[in-house]
Protein backbone atom coordinates (compact mmCIF):
# COMPACT_ATOMS: atom_id res chain seq x y z
CA UNK A 1 0.00 0.00 0.00
CA UNK A 2 1.06 3.89 -0.60
CA UNK A 3 1.34 4.98 2.93
CA UNK A 4 3.13 8.07 1.93
CA UNK A 5 2.10 10.48 -1.35
CA UNK A 6 3.73 13.23 -2.56
CA UNK A 7 1.65 15.68 -4.57
CA UNK A 8 3.31 18.78 -6.56
CA UNK A 9 1.80 22.19 -5.26
CA UNK A 10 2.24 25.27 -7.16
CA UNK A 11 -0.41 28.19 -9.05
CA UNK A 12 -1.19 26.39 -11.79
CA UNK A 13 -5.04 26.44 -12.77
CA UNK A 14 -4.24 22.06 -13.04
CA UNK A 15 -3.63 22.13 -9.45
CA UNK A 16 -6.97 21.35 -8.55
CA UNK A 17 -6.79 18.26 -11.00
CA UNK A 18 -3.68 16.55 -9.36
CA UNK A 19 -4.76 17.39 -5.99
CA UNK A 20 -8.16 15.80 -6.40
CA UNK A 21 -6.18 12.51 -7.90
CA UNK A 22 -3.55 12.34 -4.79
CA UNK A 23 -6.60 12.78 -2.78
CA UNK A 24 -8.54 9.98 -3.79
CA UNK A 25 -5.08 7.61 -3.28
CA UNK A 26 -4.15 9.02 0.23
CA UNK A 27 -8.24 8.08 1.44
CA UNK A 28 -7.89 4.91 -0.52
CA UNK A 29 -4.71 3.68 1.39
CA UNK A 30 -5.43 5.36 4.62
CA UNK A 31 -2.09 7.26 3.17
CA UNK A 32 -0.72 10.67 4.58
CA UNK A 33 -0.52 13.20 2.04
CA UNK A 34 2.24 16.23 1.67
CA UNK A 35 2.02 18.99 -0.69
CA UNK A 36 5.20 20.20 -1.49
CA UNK A 37 5.66 24.06 -3.17
CA UNK A 38 9.58 25.17 -3.95
CA UNK A 39 10.64 28.70 -3.98
CA UNK A 40 12.01 27.64 -6.98
CA UNK A 41 15.75 28.23 -6.02
CA UNK A 42 17.73 28.24 -3.02
CA UNK A 43 18.45 32.10 -1.40
CA UNK A 44 22.20 31.60 -2.15
CA UNK A 45 21.71 30.89 -5.82
CA UNK A 46 19.35 33.49 -5.92
CA UNK A 47 21.13 36.43 -3.83
CA UNK A 48 24.23 35.54 -5.75
CA UNK A 49 21.82 36.02 -9.29
CA UNK A 50 20.66 39.32 -8.64
CA UNK A 51 23.74 40.12 -6.82
CA UNK A 52 26.19 39.31 -10.26
CA UNK A 53 23.23 41.04 -12.31
CA UNK A 54 22.96 44.25 -9.82
CA UNK A 55 26.51 44.48 -8.52
CA UNK A 56 25.43 43.38 -5.12
CA UNK A 57 22.54 41.65 -3.20
CA UNK A 58 21.14 44.32 -0.88
CA UNK A 59 18.07 44.49 0.98
CA UNK A 60 15.99 44.63 -2.12
CA UNK A 61 17.32 41.01 -3.17
CA UNK A 62 15.83 39.98 0.38
CA UNK A 63 12.51 41.27 -0.25
CA UNK A 64 12.34 39.83 -3.39
CA UNK A 65 13.61 36.22 -2.25
CA UNK A 66 10.71 36.67 0.56
CA UNK A 67 7.93 37.18 -2.07
CA UNK A 68 8.85 33.21 -3.62
CA UNK A 69 8.78 32.26 0.00
CA UNK A 70 5.28 33.96 0.59
CA UNK A 71 3.80 32.80 -2.87
CA UNK A 72 5.17 29.39 -1.95
CA UNK A 73 2.98 29.47 1.26
CA UNK A 74 -0.06 30.77 -0.05
CA UNK A 75 0.00 28.03 -2.56
CA UNK A 76 0.51 25.42 0.93
CA UNK A 77 -2.44 27.06 2.32
CA UNK A 78 -4.52 26.79 -0.53
CA UNK A 79 -3.36 23.13 -0.58
CA UNK A 80 -4.45 22.80 3.09
CA UNK A 81 -7.96 24.34 2.90
CA UNK A 82 -8.72 21.76 -0.33
CA UNK A 83 -7.07 18.96 1.05
CA UNK A 84 -9.09 18.93 4.07
CA UNK A 85 -12.32 19.50 1.85
CA UNK A 86 -11.49 16.61 -0.02
CA UNK A 87 -11.52 14.09 3.08
CA UNK A 88 -7.80 13.55 3.61
CA UNK A 89 -7.03 12.91 7.30
CA UNK A 90 -3.87 13.27 7.49
CA UNK A 91 -2.03 15.85 5.26
CA UNK A 92 0.91 18.59 5.48
CA UNK A 93 2.83 21.26 3.52
CA UNK A 94 6.27 21.24 2.66
CA UNK A 95 8.05 24.79 1.58
CA UNK A 96 11.27 23.81 -0.04
CA UNK A 97 14.01 26.51 -0.45
CA UNK A 98 15.08 24.97 -4.25
CA UNK A 99 14.55 24.64 -7.85
CA UNK A 100 11.51 22.68 -8.13
CA UNK A 101 13.00 19.51 -9.55
CA UNK A 102 15.54 19.35 -7.06
CA UNK A 103 12.87 19.86 -4.30
CA UNK A 104 11.08 17.37 -5.84
CA UNK A 105 13.69 14.49 -6.26
CA UNK A 106 14.76 15.00 -2.59
CA UNK A 107 11.17 14.95 -0.83
CA UNK A 108 10.32 11.94 -3.09
CA UNK A 109 13.08 9.49 -1.29
CA UNK A 110 10.71 9.74 2.02
CA UNK A 111 7.36 8.56 -0.23
CA UNK A 112 5.94 5.54 -1.97
CA UNK A 113 4.35 7.73 -4.86
CA UNK A 114 4.73 11.03 -6.60
CA UNK A 115 1.68 12.90 -8.00
CA UNK A 116 2.45 15.49 -10.79
CA UNK A 117 0.87 17.44 -13.50
CA UNK A 118 0.62 16.31 -17.16
CA UNK A 119 3.49 17.85 -19.34
CA UNK A 120 2.07 20.57 -21.22
CA UNK A 121 0.62 24.21 -21.68
CA UNK A 122 -1.45 25.14 -18.21
CA UNK A 123 -0.44 21.74 -16.81
CA UNK A 124 1.94 22.97 -13.77
CA UNK A 125 4.11 25.73 -13.87
CA UNK A 126 7.90 23.70 -14.34
CA UNK A 127 7.80 22.45 -18.16
CA UNK A 128 9.57 18.92 -18.23
CA UNK A 129 9.04 17.67 -14.67
CA UNK A 130 7.53 14.80 -14.92
CA UNK A 131 10.01 13.53 -16.90
CA UNK A 132 13.00 14.20 -14.66
CA UNK A 133 11.10 12.92 -11.73
CA UNK A 134 10.32 9.89 -14.00
CA UNK A 135 13.32 9.27 -15.39
CA UNK A 136 15.67 10.59 -11.82
CA UNK A 137 13.19 9.80 -9.05
CA UNK A 138 13.55 6.70 -7.00
CA UNK A 139 9.58 6.33 -6.50
CA UNK A 140 7.03 5.97 -9.27
CA UNK A 141 5.26 8.83 -10.91
CA UNK A 142 1.58 9.26 -11.79
CA UNK A 143 1.09 12.35 -13.68
CA UNK A 144 -2.50 13.57 -13.94
CA UNK A 145 -4.12 15.45 -16.59
CA UNK A 146 -5.71 18.76 -16.10
CA UNK A 147 -9.43 17.06 -17.23
CA UNK A 148 -9.09 15.05 -14.39
CA UNK A 149 -12.34 15.99 -12.34
CA UNK A 150 -12.14 12.99 -9.65
CA UNK A 151 -13.31 9.40 -9.42
CA UNK A 152 -11.61 6.05 -9.47
CA UNK A 153 -8.62 5.57 -10.25
CA UNK A 154 -7.40 2.25 -10.74
CA UNK A 155 -10.49 0.36 -10.73
CA UNK A 156 -9.87 -0.74 -14.54
CA UNK A 157 -6.04 -0.55 -15.42
CA UNK A 158 -4.28 -1.02 -18.67
CA UNK A 159 -0.45 -2.41 -18.50
CA UNK A 160 2.20 -1.46 -21.28
CA UNK A 161 4.30 -4.88 -20.93
CA UNK A 162 7.58 -4.63 -23.30
CA UNK A 163 9.67 -7.27 -21.45
CA UNK A 164 11.50 -4.26 -20.13
CA UNK A 165 13.19 -3.53 -16.88
CA UNK A 166 11.57 -0.17 -16.37
CA UNK A 167 8.10 -1.76 -17.27
CA UNK A 168 9.00 -4.62 -14.89
CA UNK A 169 9.35 -1.53 -11.86
CA UNK A 170 6.34 -0.19 -13.38
CA UNK A 171 4.17 -3.19 -12.70
CA UNK A 172 5.65 -3.76 -9.25
CA UNK A 173 5.56 0.07 -8.10
CA UNK A 174 1.91 -0.12 -8.95
CA UNK A 175 0.81 -3.71 -7.49
CA UNK A 176 -0.54 -1.69 -4.73
CA UNK A 177 -3.12 -0.69 -7.21
CA UNK A 178 -3.04 -3.63 -9.60
CA UNK A 179 -4.41 -6.22 -6.84
CA UNK A 180 -7.53 -3.80 -5.77
CA UNK A 181 -8.19 -3.20 -9.58
CA UNK A 182 -11.39 -5.09 -10.61
CA UNK A 183 -9.84 -5.83 -13.74
CA UNK A 184 -6.09 -5.18 -15.04
CA UNK A 185 -5.27 -5.30 -19.06
CA UNK A 186 -1.75 -6.22 -19.67
CA UNK A 187 -1.20 -5.19 -23.33
CA UNK A 188 1.34 -5.91 -25.01
CA UNK A 189 2.08 -3.99 -28.63
CA UNK A 190 3.68 -5.94 -31.67
CA UNK A 191 5.21 -8.32 -28.96
CA UNK A 192 6.61 -10.45 -32.20
CA UNK A 193 9.53 -7.46 -32.44
CA UNK A 194 10.99 -8.68 -28.75
CA UNK A 195 10.54 -12.27 -29.40
CA UNK A 196 13.51 -12.65 -27.16
CA UNK A 197 12.10 -11.13 -24.40
CA UNK A 198 8.48 -12.71 -24.07
CA UNK A 199 9.05 -16.44 -24.26
CA UNK A 200 6.69 -18.55 -26.57
CA UNK A 201 3.31 -17.27 -25.32
CA UNK A 202 3.64 -13.20 -25.14
CA UNK A 203 2.56 -11.84 -22.06
CA UNK A 204 1.79 -15.47 -20.39
CA UNK A 205 4.72 -15.58 -17.97
CA UNK A 206 3.79 -11.70 -16.87
CA UNK A 207 0.38 -12.88 -16.30
CA UNK A 208 0.78 -15.70 -14.04
CA UNK A 209 3.45 -13.57 -12.12
CA UNK A 210 0.45 -11.21 -11.44
CA UNK A 211 -2.62 -13.33 -10.96
CA UNK A 212 0.12 -14.83 -7.91
CA UNK A 213 -0.96 -11.52 -6.43
CA UNK A 214 -4.20 -11.84 -6.51
CA UNK A 215 -3.96 -9.23 -10.01
CA UNK A 216 -7.50 -10.06 -12.23
CA UNK A 217 -5.37 -10.01 -15.10
CA UNK A 218 -6.11 -10.38 -18.67
CA UNK A 219 -3.63 -10.48 -21.90
CA UNK A 220 -4.35 -8.04 -24.33
CA UNK A 221 -2.03 -8.80 -27.68
CA UNK A 222 -2.00 -5.19 -30.34
CA UNK A 223 -0.70 -5.61 -33.44
CA UNK A 224 -0.61 -2.48 -35.31
CA UNK A 225 1.64 0.16 -37.20
CA UNK A 226 0.94 2.88 -35.23
CA UNK A 227 3.46 4.32 -32.54
CA UNK A 228 3.57 2.30 -29.03
CA UNK A 229 2.42 4.82 -26.92
CA UNK A 230 -0.50 5.46 -29.67
CA UNK A 231 -1.49 1.84 -29.59
CA UNK A 232 -1.41 1.67 -26.00
CA UNK A 233 -3.85 4.42 -25.63
CA UNK A 234 -6.27 2.94 -28.04
CA UNK A 235 -6.22 -0.02 -25.54
CA UNK A 236 -6.93 2.22 -22.42
CA UNK A 237 -9.86 4.02 -24.32
CA UNK A 238 -11.59 1.06 -26.06
CA UNK A 239 -11.61 -0.51 -22.67
CA UNK A 240 -12.76 1.83 -20.30
CA UNK A 241 -9.67 2.17 -18.34
CA UNK A 242 -9.17 4.63 -15.90
CA UNK A 243 -5.15 4.09 -15.24
CA UNK A 244 -2.24 3.31 -17.45
CA UNK A 245 1.04 1.85 -15.90
CA UNK A 246 4.02 1.82 -18.28
CA UNK A 247 7.73 2.36 -18.14
CA UNK A 248 9.73 5.49 -18.52
CA UNK A 249 11.92 5.77 -21.07
CA UNK A 250 14.71 8.49 -21.79
CA UNK A 251 16.01 9.03 -25.20
CA UNK A 252 18.16 11.31 -27.33
CA UNK A 253 16.32 14.68 -28.58
CA UNK A 254 16.60 13.68 -31.81
CA UNK A 255 15.27 9.94 -31.63
CA UNK A 256 12.59 11.17 -29.18
CA UNK A 257 11.23 13.26 -32.39
CA UNK A 258 11.18 10.66 -35.07
CA UNK A 259 10.07 7.66 -33.37
CA UNK A 260 7.78 9.70 -31.36
CA UNK A 261 8.64 8.25 -27.75
CA UNK A 262 5.85 5.84 -25.87
CA UNK A 263 7.05 8.17 -22.37
CA UNK A 264 6.49 11.73 -24.64
CA UNK A 265 3.11 10.61 -26.08
CA UNK A 266 1.52 9.27 -23.22
CA UNK A 267 3.14 12.24 -21.20
CA UNK A 268 1.56 15.23 -23.79
CA UNK A 269 -1.90 13.50 -24.88
CA UNK A 270 -3.19 10.94 -22.59
CA UNK A 271 -6.32 11.90 -21.26
CA UNK A 272 -6.28 9.47 -17.67
CA UNK A 273 -3.99 9.28 -15.68
CA UNK A 274 -0.25 7.42 -16.21
CA UNK A 275 1.92 6.17 -13.81
CA UNK A 276 5.32 6.10 -14.62
CA UNK A 277 8.92 4.35 -13.64
CA UNK A 278 11.91 3.65 -14.45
Amino acid sequence: MYKTIIVHVDDSPAFEARLRAAAVLAKAHGAHLVGAAATGMSWPAYAMLIGAAAGGAGDAAGDEFDSLRTLGRKSLERFAERASRLGVESAEGRLVEDENRDALLLQSRYADLVVLGQDGAGETTVRGLPQYLALHGPRPVLTVPSIYAGGPIGESIVVGWDGSVPALRAIEAALPLLTRARVVRLALVNPEREAGLHGDEPGADMALYLARHGVPVEVVLERTESAAGDALLRVAYMNGADLLVTGAFGHSRYREMVLGGVTRILLERTGLPVLFAH
